[in-house]
């Protein structure tokens, strides 16, 4: 699976706050922005059931 990079415009004090939680956690910003989105998508392919994407 490829690594694909993806830009994103956050207010400072979002980006701050999320530093902290990222610190607390031990993880970095990104990896902690990771785990959020992995979360958000398991939740919803609990409710709704698995995102299918292409061929797969």
């Amino acid at each position: 699976m490829a690594t694909k990079s993806l830009s994103i415009r956050i207010q400072e004090e979002m980006l701050d706050k999320l530093h902290v939680v990222a610190d607390y956690e031990g993880r970095s910003a990104n990896s902690q922005i990771l785990i959020l989105i992995r979360d958000c998508i398991e939740a919803y392919e609990e409710k709704h059931g698995e995102i299918k994407i292409g061929n797969k």
